[in-house]
């Protein structure tokens, strides 16, 4: 298993052994989730303060609606927009971070395979890497046109 497990994890028991697989991967996942979460934070603050700002919002302020029901039910749906957006080369993203972070914890995947296949130059391992981050940001827009569907009520597949 590489980098992840204790040097005494053949000896644990089950219950041992699980605690000591979570508890090694929890670096490497904030080292995946820190940069992405800082890149989504910063387009969600700056998408609700655009929608803020908007009429549709000062109208509804007007109208007598509470300033929480207004940025919920109205503007925190419309920023929620551009992080759809965002969202979808969320898994080619991943694979690509996962070069460095597997490399540095020493964790055998997808990621250290691609590193080692690029050094020894094999190029059949290369191609069918890059068919599968190929598919990987394929289903990432697929999934991405499916959220849009979901919070932007004017898109329809129809």
């Amino acid at each position: 298993m590489g980098g992840i497990v204790s040097d005494n994890y053949d000896d644990l028991g089950a219950g041992a052994k699980v605690v000591d697989f979570l508890w090694h991967l929890c670096l490497p996942m904030i080292c995946y989730m820190i940069g992405e979460f800082a890149v989504m934070t910063q387009l969600m603050k700056n998408s609700l303060m655009d929608e803020l700002n908007k009429e549709y919002v000062r109208t509804a302020l007007v109208k007598g609606l509470s300033y929480r029901r207004a940025v919920w039910k109205h503007a925190f749906r419309n920023a929620l927009i551009p992080m759809v957006t965002g969202s979808a080369d969320l898994f080619t993203i991943m694979f690509a971070g996962s070069m460095f972070v597997e490399r540095v914890f020493d964790i055998d995947g997808m990621g250290l395979l691609f590193y080692t296949s690029t050094v020894s130059r094999d190029y059949n391992v290369l191609m069918g890497l890059v068919v599968l981050t190929s598919v990987l940001t394929m289903l990432g827009r697929l999934f991405a046109d499916i959220l849009y569907v979901v919070f932007d009520p004017r898109i329809r597949f129809s």
